[in-house]
């Protein structure tokens, strides 16, 4: 407790090839990067409402993953099962079949293989029902964390409750550790890489960065660039300058990240958990 910690990169493939890897060359290692100035910087605290919605968000997401398998496997026993029962469910969607197949009563003693495909159908419809209802219970926690955390974040244009998530997640708990909003922007993988060469003037696209906070905000540009009479004037402005749309969205998203970065500093000091925000 009271030890200051400071994030360190890790080293590069060449230099692990050429000095060896074990435990004492990574402390030495990081060692020496934080005497250099070369550490990342501050870790995220991890203290607050952003790490609750990260454990909400893993158990939402573990949950939605089976049941997506449990949908899988109740079509795939569609699939395999007698030719009267199948033709009974085949047409049906995923949520009528979930309906149908909970409801069936295939009796106690399982003598045939009709028995046992509705007791297996109806074993899996049930778990569907259930991971529904967690998901459900999550979805109104992270509704309520996120409004809590970040009211100003979602009420901007396209921000919904999942991109502002998992934009607070990749900041965490203390946004002010980044810096500068060229830091988040870094971070989201939307900062200009330059790519010129002679006269020509030209940056290429960022492939580093946290993808899901890079997913997050190319999702907000597409929804804003349909919707949002802003930014459909700077998308035919630009445009008429000989711009290209990939182009144009590399424009947008580094202008989004710089939007979102400041709305995140002003609510980095939230009220305690408990109290609501005035």
């Amino acid at each position: 407790m009271g030890i200051a910690v400071v994030e360190v990169q890790r080293p590069k493939r060449r230099h692990l090839r050429r000095k060896g890897k074990s435990d004492p060359i990574d402390a030495e290692a990081a060692a020496r990067a934080v005497l250099a100035g070369e550490a990342a910087g501050a870790p995220k605290s991890a203290d607050g409402r952003v790490e609750m919605i990260r454990t909400l968000r893993s158990a939402r997401h573990s949950a939605v993953k089976a049941r997506s398998q449990a949908a899988n496997q109740l079509q795939g026993f569609v699939v395999t099962a007698p030719e009267e029962l199948r033709h009974r469910l085949r047409e049906l969607t995923t949520k009528k079949l979930v309906s149908v197949t909970a409801r069936m009563r295939p009796g106690k003693d399982l003598d045939d293989v009709e028995a046992a495909t509705k007791f297996a159908l109806r074993s899996v419809a049930r778990r569907y029902q259930a991971l529904s209802r967690e998901i459900a219970e999550l979805d109104a926690q992270l509704d309520r964390l996120v409004a809590e955390a970040a009211p100003e974040l979602i009420s901007l244009p396209a921000i919904g409750t999942d991109h502002a998530a998992t934009l607070l997640l990749t900041v965490g708990d203390n946004p002010e550790r980044l810096g500068s909003e060229a830091s988040f922007a870094s971070l989201c993988g939307v900062s200009p890489v330059e790519a010129s060469s002679g006269k020509v003037v030209r940056h290429r696209l960022n492939r580093g960065g946290n993808r899901d906070a890079n997913r997050a905000l190319h999702l907000i540009c597409v929804v804003r660039m349909r919707i949002d009479e802003r930014t459909r004037r700077y998308v035919e402005r630009r445009t008429a300058e000989g711009k290209s749309r990939r182009e144009i969205m590399r424009c947008l998203k580094r202008y989004i990240a710089r939007e979102v970065y400041r709305v995140l500093l002003s609510a980095a000091s939230p009220p305690p958990i408990g109290e609501s925000r005035t």
